[in-house]
């Protein structure tokens, strides 16, 4: 029987991005969670879901039976309370457990950082983790690591906010710290290869890209990579705490977590050991390939997302300005017609155009007049054709991305702007008939993107809440006209019954 991987942390950015690849490769896993009903959803025939918690060591005798590796991806860096404490507890209750449960081996992910030096309590942490699992356990594999570079990560997201909507940024000391940050590819690449190393006794790996940079040169390559432009201005008496405040302003980020943040940056995290590469057959790449690959899988997981999977069901957006997902911002609504899918989506085939877009359409002649003022294509292009949609075709100032009928139309902006937009229909069938979602997405560049959308969003709130209404009520009308008259139908079903032997 293949061997069985217990996965804990599967609810966080790695030990998610693992378990994803672990189930491509259909190696069996168990994932010890806290809420199975959170992981459910992305379960499959070789994953099984298991409730526990770290501390508390009664729960994970069931967890760890019959487990060969482990994976350790438990941290309380979030906790009110003591972290440090806490993770200490926390690895003991782990190790223990698993040494009596016959666990070969615990795969670990820490930090970077030199110990000899006064480390952040949060590095200080990672590290004490790994010394307290190696003290409980006789083959712990451990790897420190600095920035992973990833869509989604922590250090990234906070990268990314800070270069998306300051032209002029106010720089801390720590911005000048050096890092050596790594894919957060090549760190699953890692994570993986240790499945097979050879039974040894414990070990710490050291793993980073070739790049020794500082988070100032960091975001300079992401602001690069996005056409952006930023003026850096030092400032070094801005504390952490004041850091963390600042943070918390223009970063998704809030205080506590912040704070812990950057206190851990003040730290150097440099590789000092070339062991991992003579070990392992993993071949990290450059900070520029590992933030063009961040922003490249972001627009392909982008592109093959459906935003009703990702979005609540309940129409509207809760948060003003919309829901964030990576650096887009999305607007969605949804509107349930009694239709059923192909008549709910005949005026959606239909729209731009002769047709007009079903709401307010002196504010998108307007909209294409002023985008033709500065030298984009305004509205004059209109449809191909009016009934029939392909995918490439010009629809007034978009272009059709995704065409799926009678289930999903996407469309690509090419008028001006501080960004890239989409506008995007999606039918599906529901008791009542069918089900309407429409997205407006923005992924803005830099502060004038960001400007742009907040400032457009409360005519969002009256335009695209107007559109939809009205193409339900088309939906239904076209629904109502599809319908043979009833005599007609009767006569219909009459004449058939006639014909039958």
């Amino acid at each position: 029987m293949p061997q069985l991987i217990l996965l804990t942390g599967a609810t966080g950015y790695v030990g998610g991005r693992l378990l994803s690849v672990l189930q491509e490769r259909g190696v069996r896993v168990r994932c010890l969670t806290r809420r199975a009903e959170v992981l459910s959803h992305r379960s499959n025939a070789t994953t099984e879901i298991v409730g526990g918690d770290v501390l508390h060591p009664e729960s994970l005798a069931k967890a760890l039976a019959d487990v060969d590796t482990a994976y350790y991806f438990v941290h309380s860096m979030g906790a009110n309370r003591n972290f440090e404490q806490q993770d200490r507890i926390a690895a003991a209750n782990f190790a223990q457990a698993a040494n009596a449960a016959g666990v070969r081996r615990i795969i670990y992910l820490g930090g970077l950082g030199n110990p000899d030096e006064k480390l952040s309590k949060h590095l200080r942490s990672r590290q004490e983790t790994g010394d307290v699992l190696r003290e409980h356990h006789p083959q712990v594999i451990e790897f420190r690591a600095s920035i992973v570079i990833g869509s989604g990560s922590l250090s990234f997201e906070m990268i990314r906010s800070l270069v998306e909507r300051l032209p002029v940024m106010v720089c801390p000391r720590w911005v000048q710290v050096k890092a050596q940050p790594i894919a957060v590819e090549d760190l699953l690449s890692y994570l993986l290869s240790a499945l097979d190393l050879p039974a040894r006794s414990s070990q710490v790996y050291e793993i980073g890209g070739p790049d020794q940079v500082s988070y100032g040169e960091i975001m300079q390559e992401y602001a690069r990579q996005r056409g952006l432009s930023r003026w850096m201005i030092p400032v070094p008496l801005l504390t952490p705490y004041l850091s963390s405040l600042w943070l918390g302003l223009v970063t998704p980020l809030y205080a506590r977590i912040g704070r812990k943040l950057v206190e851990s940056l003040r730290n150097p995290t440099l590789i000092s050991s070339n062991l991992a590469i003579k070990t392992f057959p993993v071949r990290p790449r450059s900070l520029r390939e590992a933030i063009a690959r961040a922003l490249i899988n972001e627009d392909r997981e982008f592109a093959q997302t459906s935003w009703s999977d990702a979005l609540s069901s309940a129409g509207i957006s809760s948060d003003w300005g919309g829901t964030r997902f990576g650096s887009r911002l999305v607007d969605s609504r949804t509107i349930t017609v009694h239709a059923p899918p192909e008549e709910a989506f005949a005026p959606i085939r239909q729209i731009g155009g002769p047709t007009g877009w079903y709401y307010g359409n002196w504010l998108w002649s307007l909209r294409g007049f002023l985008d033709l003022i500065v030298g984009g294509v305004g509205v004059r292009r209109g449809r191909r054709d009016s009934e029939n949609l392909h995918v490439g075709d010009p629809l007034d100032f978009w272009r059709v991305e995704v065409y799926d009928r009678p289930r999903r139309l996407r469309l690509h902006a090419e008028m001006k702007l501080p960004g890239r937009a989409w506008l995007e229909f999606e039918v599906t069938p529901c008791k009542q008939g069918s089900s309407i979602r429409q997205t407006a997405i923005f992924d803005p560049l830099g502060l004038a993107g960001l400007l742009y959308w907040y400032g457009i969003y409360p005519l969002h709130q009256f335009v695209f809440a107007g559109m939809l209404r009205n193409l339900g009520r088309a939906a239904e009308r076209s629904a109502r006209n599809s319908q043979p008259p009833r005599d007609t139908a009767t006569a219909l079903v009459t004449h058939a019954s006639e014909a039958s032997p």
